[in-house]
């Protein structure tokens, strides 16, 4: 049985329950909420504009991120024309339950979610390994999604060539400023003052998620693993033809992590993509360029 703590439909202000204020939520102030999906309970935040007659924005993340790895400068932007829903998987963070290790039962619970939520339709925005559970749910369970945003991401049986040195960032501990500046900026120096600014800002909330513990770290590498295989050899990419939601993909024009090729295999394969590379960047190109991105990102999801 599906249990959600909170109404899942709410307004975009509340009522401080100190002071009585009327209290416009934003990334930083909109309190962590949790519904029990399947046994497990679910960490989200919601906030936004929902008298829009556009669906709820869910954003999937990267590799052991949680809700706060997001950039409030674009999650904000994002949230001024729709209801935005930041979610942790099942393990991740401050969500309970045993980390998954493939990707489709990650885009399972994803949608589990999404319907424990009482929600019949959503956009989904998918950065990294959270653009995979993007692919797979928008795959699996297509009468959800109505569009598809995949940020530094790749297709099954994609390019796994990433750079050697990211083995060993990508898995430290603690993910510091010098590890997330080479696994997802630029090389100039004003990609360098962007992920200064970017850190900055994704350190502004006071009650911050917990880190993903090491068993999330090691799922979620067991599930990357297996998705590098192809579906066909001869055809690696035909299932992607299945999928004819609008979609939009972004990279920057180096990523070091999952090679910027992959999105252009998936802007050849699916039937109604648009490719945006975004220069001197690499796998976060839309937190370097986070005005840049909201302009595309806003333009897409309305028309």
């Amino acid at each position: 049985m599906h249990k959600d703590e909170v109404p899942p439909t709410r307004p975009a202000s509340r009522i401080s329950p100190t002071t009585g204020e009327h209290l416009i939520d934003t990334h930083i102030t909109t309190p962590t909420r949790f519904v029990e999906v399947g046994g497990s309970r679910f960490a989200y935040r919601r906030w936004g504009n929902n008298a829009s007659s556009q669906p709820p924005l869910l954003l999937l993340q990267h590799f052991r991120g949680g809700m706060d790895y997001w950039d409030p400068l674009t999650t904000d932007g994002l949230a001024e024309g729709r209801e935005v829903i930041l979610y942790n998987g099942r393990g991740v963070a401050s969500s309970g339950g045993t980390p998954r290790t493939r990707i489709e039962d990650m885009a399972d619970d994803a949608a589990a979610f999404v319907r424990a939520l009482g929600l019949t339709q959503i956009d989904v925005l998918g950065f990294s390994l959270g653009g995979f559970q993007a692919l797979d749910l928008t795959w699996r369970h297509p009468d959800l999604v109505r569009k598809l945003m995949l940020l530094g991401t790749g297709p099954r049986g994609g390019n796994p060539d990433m750079e050697p040195r990211v083995l060993s960032t990508a898995v430290n501990p603690v993910p510091g400023f010098e590890d997330f500046l080479y696994l997802f900026f630029g090389r100039s120096a004003q990609a360098e003052q962007a992920a200064k600014e970017f850190w900055q800002r994704r350190h502004q909330r006071a009650d911050q998620d917990p880190p993903s513990s090491p068993e999330v770290a090691n799922a979620q590498i067991e599930a990357n693993m297996l998705y590098l295989p192809r579906l066909a050899e001869d055809d690696p990419f035909a299932y992607l033809r299945g999928i004819q939601q609008p979609t939009f993909v972004l990279n920057g024009v180096n990523d070091v992590m999952i090679p910027t090729v992959n999105s252009f295999y998936m802007a050849r394969n699916l039937p109604n993509a648009q490719l945006f590379i975004y220069p001197d960047s690499g796998h976060a190109a839309q937190f370097q360029y986070p005005q840049r991105f909201l302009r595309h990102a806003v333009q897409f999801l309305s028309e």
